[in-house]
Order: C-alpha cells, then sequence, then structure tokens
C-alpha cells in the first residue's frame, strides 16, 4: 500500500518502484489503493500528496462503499494491465476494467501457504500470477505451489531515485523493519515465522561483530521481554517514524547507513523460497552493502561481493568482517549488482514480456 498505512515510508517506496519503473519504460500509470472507509478520509490527503511528489496519477478506493476519489472509474477503461500488489485491490468492478490482471505476490512462501490453507486471496480473479518468491518450487523449497503457474520476477528499483551516498558515515549496520507483521504458520513440522523469531537465535549477534547494530523496528511496547533482550545485547533502537515514517525520510535513513543488517521473516528462511527485500535494493543502489539472512537468494543472485549471506550469528559476523576489510570493493559491488541485476527497466520490461 502507498498511503494506507500511515509512518510506512518503506512501503511507499516499494509501491513507488513498480509505478515510477513502468512509467520509465513509457507506460501511462495510474495507482489505484483500496482501503476500509473508516480510514478513507485520513488516506486520501497521504495518497494525493505521495503521487504528486513523483508526479503520479492516483486514486482511492473505499471499502466496501466503492467510493472513489482521485481518479473516476472510467479512467480504467482500456487499460492493458493491472498489476495488483499483494492483490490489495479488491473491487469486483475496477478489477473487471483492464485487459489482464496479474497478482503480483510480495510475501512468497506465506501467500501459497495461506491459498494452501483455502484463504480467499483473489487469486482466481487473476488472469497472471506473478512472486518475488525466485525459489518457489525449487526441490529445496517445501511450500505447495498447489498446482498453480507462478512467474518469478525480481524486485525493481528505480536507480535515479537512489544515487550513490557519498557521505562517509561510522560503522553501523541498520535496517528498517517490524518486529512482527501477521500471524505464523506451523506447517508440515516447519515453523515459518516472522522477523521475531530469526533475530531472537541472533541476539548476541553484536559483541561477537564488534559493530553497532541499529535498528529502525516497530515493536509494540508490551514486547518488554524482548526489548529488554535487545538492550542488554547491545542492539541499538530508532524510532521508526522518525526515521523512516516518510519516503523522503526512509531514504535519508538508508543512504547515512554504512551498510544493512537484512534480517529476514523466519518464514522467508524455512522455505528457502528466495525472497530478497526491496529494502535492501535501496541500500545496494545507494552503494551500501548487504549483509543478508540467507533465504535461498544465492541460487538466483550472485553474492559475496556488495551482498554477503549469513545463517547464524558466526556468519553475520565474518560478513561484517569481510566488509571492515573490503568496504570500498563492497561498495561498488553493491552498486553494481542494482545496475545489473535489479534495474526497474529491466525487471519489468522482462516481466511484461511473460504476462
Amino acid at each position: 500500500m502507498l498511503a494506507g498505512e500511515p509512518h510506512q515510508g518503506g512501503a511507499a517506496w516499494a509501491v513507488l518502484q513498480y509505478a515510477l519503473g513502468l512509467r520509465s519504460l513509457g507506460h501511462d500509470v495510474l495507482l489505484l489503493e483500496e482501503v476500509d472507509d473508516g480510514r478513507f478520509t485520513a488516506t486520501a490527503p497521504r495518497l494525493r500528496a505521495i503521487a504528486a511528489a513523483h508526479g503520479l496519477r492516483a486514486g482511492l478506493v473505499g471499502r466496501p462503499s466503492g467510493r472513489v476519489t482521485g481518479l473516476s472509474r472510467a479512467a480504467l477503461d482500456g487499460a492493458d494491465l493491472l498489476m495488483n500488489l499483494s492483490g490489495v485491490l479488491r473491487d469486483e468492478d475496477l478489477l473487471a476494467r483492464p485487459a489482464l490482471r496479474a497478482y503480483v505476490d510480495l510475501d512468497p512462501a506465506f501467500t501459497q501457504l495461506w491459498d494452501a490453507d483455502g484463504a480467499d486471496l483473489g487469486l482466481d480473479r487473476h488472469d497472471r500470477l506473478v512472486t518475488i518468491g525466485m525459489g518457489l518450487g525449487a526441490a529445496g523449497c517445501p511450500v505447495p505451489a498447489d498446482g498453480r503457474a507462478w512467474i518469478p520476477t525480481p524486485q525493481p528499483i528505480v536507480l535515479e531515485h537512489w544515487p550513490v551516498a557519498s557521505a562517509r558515515v561510522p560503522e553501523a549496520l541498520t535496517t528498517v523493519a517490524h518486529w512482527r507483521s501477521y500471524g505464523s504458520i506451523h506447517r508440515d513440522g516447519i515453523h515459518y515465522g516472522q522477523k521475531a523469531h530469526s533475530l531472537r537465535a541472533l541476539l548476541d549477534l553484536p559483541a561477537r561483530a564488534a559493530v553497532r547494530f541499529r535498528l529502525a523496528l516497530g515493536i509494540h511496547p508490551d514486547e518488554r521481554a524482548d526489548l529488554e533482550a535487545l538492550a542488554s545485547n547491545g542492539w541499538e533502537l530508532a524510532d521508526p517514524v522518525a526515521a523512516a515514517g516518510r519516503p523522503r525520510d526512509y531514504r535519508a535513513f538508508i543512504q547515512r547507513s554504512w551498510a544493512e543488517f537484512g534480517l529476514a521473516k523466519l518464514g522467508y528462511v524455512a522455505s528457502r523460497c528466495g525472497w530478497f527485500s526491496d529494502r535492501s535494493l535501496c541500500y545496494l543502489a545507494s552503494g551500501r552493502p548487504v549483509v543478508a539472512q540467507d533465504t535461498g537468494f544465492g541460487d538466483w543472485l550472485p553474492a559475496g561481493e556488495g551482498v554477503l549471506a549469513f545463517s547464524d550469528a558466526d556468519g553475520a559476523a565474518a560478513a561484517v568482517e569481510s566488509l571492515r576489510s573490503g568496504y570500498a570493493r563492497h561498495r561498488r559491488a553493491a552498486r553494481a549488482l542494482a545496475e545489473d541485476v535489479f534495474r526497474a527497466e529491466r525487471v519489468l520490461g522482462r516481466l511484461l514480456a511473460c504476462l
């Protein structure tokens, strides 16, 4: 969602990469967002402001009222393609207007497990199913595809909006994250958990790596035991609203970082689905290396320089030491990966050709 949840600059950028990337390919792009009626009034001005800042046209749809502002329903008539990110657009009339409808799965493994359990995600109302889970269906991935044909794609980044950061910064690995996003899933003896479950196994990492870890972490104050454990083990917590509440704040936070601590949901790790974060792309494009928890992305992404994968605290500490000994090299490799693998024009051009 671009604006439906306040103070989510990173979520806004995840949508903007698709919209701005398609526009850079020469397409006429309309942004549509659907929210519950109770959030309609608060969301509309946020959506207008973000869209206007990037020269985009956007409309807001109320649920269940069907009220629309910013764009008319007729604006979608004749549209070639709807790219429904995470299936957030569910209005039947609007879904019917574009010639082709693609569901873009941004939560691989979880989406397929929910679908297998019978949840109505609206998949059958789409003509194509796209996923950023590059490893789904591979031999090492235990998640069922349930007979559906998923088109894999990396995520895109629009490089002109994410230049190489030139400022010298102190050694500190950062990230922007939610401690919990939604409920975990248990299936066939496997726990598909959240970032909380991933980080608990890495609590002593600041001491092992002898470097600062600064997390803009959305964590509820009632999570007292976890907050105390993080503090006692040297994790620094930044206010996520101040650090990344607006798209421009999010970009500044990333570009003032030394490198990213790429923590993944345990579900991505356990599934070996090959997930790689849209947030990590922003670090790479900024010339900031990424120390990323291994989700199987090494099967399709050339890692080792710019991106360093880890499976445990020892591996993460070794990756930090590699950054220290060759930081300039890793910075150059990070930007090169963004240009060679994730450039929006290349990623989206290939995806459109598959649809």
